[in-house]
């Protein structure tokens, strides 16, 4: 337990030091913001802070801050300190500055911001690559949610010849529709503060539980602290890959930008963008602990690292009703992720394609085509053997790869501006050498042995810290500031 209370301590002590520093490393000033400058009643439309600051959490808390920790805890101990740690120094950076960055470039999203900072060659092959992650985040949050509600909420099995999950699948399908197409303010602006008030209930019950329940916790030794995995797992990069979205996320960068888009002051940022990053930090905490706690405990060893696990311990801790309510919250996770994922791959090709969006038809037919693609992925994850499986890796390597590149934008930006740019080099450089590592290894990769992983992984993060502070050096050296002249 001492180690897991150490580590809440470095979660809101340290995000509330960093978060400070960070704030004014930016300097949010008092201009006006996209949402009052570009108010057009659909993607940029004014709303209050608390309703922001909800909406973000749940955009950016999806499966990944609960299936994540629960398969994470395997590695012992060790993820007490490092899911807070990666959380204060890398996912909250990368949250809060790419939320900053859209409101003081217009309300640009992440393509045309990578375009402004790092170049047209960059930008197509980013384009491309956080399109198909969008399609996959799609399709990952319809059918995880899908299937929890069919088994932990419904009593039934989730298997390809029950009607009743292809049901499930279809109001997700279609409540997503109707978030992509309608104004912000009109569905995920209403419906949003009840999701987010289920999802805090059922994250603070687990919690509570965790100690009035009595849940032995292992706590960090000189035996267990390089995280060592039952199944002898390596804990670099594997532990990175699998906690994404409690630790750092590039699908955040996209619903950081989406949100900034509602933001009425840039003082608010901080509260909307960091603060909301470690909430989600916070969550995944309470998971990683609950998940140990019935490890500990004792279930069957098919249930270790399943979603199962969601459903056992909500019963165990919080009883028959209470429980219901904590899988009622984890379910609301991934579908107001999914449906913010796809409203936001419709404005990044919209503007790419340069396709207007307050005309209803048009948001139609754009929608209508990714639609289609979701469902092909769906289809293809539910009918073969593999198909979730090999879904879910690539999405979770996919994800860590987007973020290199928010992290090495944010550099390029702050070596424009004469700013501390290590905050963003570094973790960007730690998780290069993590995606490097993992597809060199991993089966869906190259399968090359770890040590020769390792060794090319710490080239190719050296190509990437080089070529980022090549590019801000040249940006740096054009102009003296960015376009307005305003205090960064």
């Amino acid at each position: 337990m001492v180690t897991f209370l150490i580590g809440m301590v470095i979660l809101i002590l340290g995000g509330i030091v960093y978060g400070t520093y960070i704030d004014k490393l930016f300097g949010p000033d008092d201009r006006k913001t996209p949402a009052i400058t570009k108010n057009d009643g659909v993607d940029f439309v004014p709303m209050s802070k608390w309703k922001n600051s909800l909406i973000q959490l749940l955009n950016i808390a999806g499966t990944g801050p609960i299936l994540g920790p629960i398969q994470g805890i395997l590695f012992g101990p060790i993820a007490f300190i490092t899911i807070p740690l990666g959380c204060v120094l890398g996912g909250a950076v990368h949250d809060y500055m790419s939320g900053m960055m859209c409101l003081r470039e217009n309300g640009d999203q992440m393509p045309s911001l990578v375009k402004k900072y790092m170049g047209g060659k960059i930008f197509q092959f980013y384009n491309v690559f956080l399109s198909l992650l969008m399609l996959l985040v799609g399709a990952v949050f319809i059918y995880t949610p899908g299937d929890l509600a069919v088994t932990q909420i419904l009593g039934q099995k989730a298997t390809i010849d029950n009607p009743t999950v292809w049901i499930v699948y279809g109001a997700i399908f279609v409540y997503y529709l109707c978030a992509t197409l309608f104004p912000i303010d009109k569905i995920i602006g209403k419906i949003y503060p009840v999701f987010g008030a289920i999802l805090l209930l059922s994250a603070v019950g687990v919690g509570v539980g965790i100690f009035t329940k009595g849940y032995e916790l292992t706590n960090l030794s000189a035996s267990n602290w390089m995280g060592i995995h039952p199944q002898g797992i390596p804990f670099i990069p594997i532990f990175f890959v699998t906690v994404a979205c409690g630790i750092v996320s590039g699908f955040h960068s996209t619903q950081s930008t989406l949100i900034a888009r509602s933001v009425t002051s840039e003082k608010e940022g901080k509260t909307t963008f960091f603060n909301m990053m470690l909430l989600e930090g916070f969550i995944a905490m309470i998971w990683a602990a609950a998940a140990m706690g019935i490890y500990n405990k004792g279930i069957a060893p098919e249930l270790v690292g399943s979603p199962a696990v969601i459903g056992l311990v909500s019963r165990d801790l919080l009883g028959n009703i209470g429980g219901f309510i904590a899988i009622i919250g984890v379910i609301v996770l991934p579908i107001t992720s999914g449906d913010t994922a796809l409203r936001a791959l419709r404005l990044m090709l919209a503007d790419f394609l340069n396709i207007d969006q307050k005309t209803p038809a048009k948001r139609f037919t754009l929608s209508a085509i990714i639609f289609a693609f979701v469902a092909g992925i769906l289809v293809f994850a539910k009918t073969s053997s593999e198909g979730f499986n090999i879904l879910w890796r690539y999405f979770a390597w996919s994800n860590q790869t987007i973020a290199v590149f928010a992290f090495s934008m944010i550099t390029i930006y702050l070596i424009k501006n004469s700013k501390n740019y290590f905050v963003s080099l570094l973790p960007g450089m730690f998780y290069m050498f993590i995606i490097s590592s993992y597809i060199l290894n991993a089966q869906i990769g190259l399968r090359l042995p770890m040590n020769v992983s390792y060794i090319g992984s710490l080239f190719l993060t050296g190509i990437y810290a080089h070529m980022t502070i090549a590019q801000g050096k040249k940006l740096a050296s054009s102009s003296d500031k960015l376009p307005d002249k305003k205090a960064i």
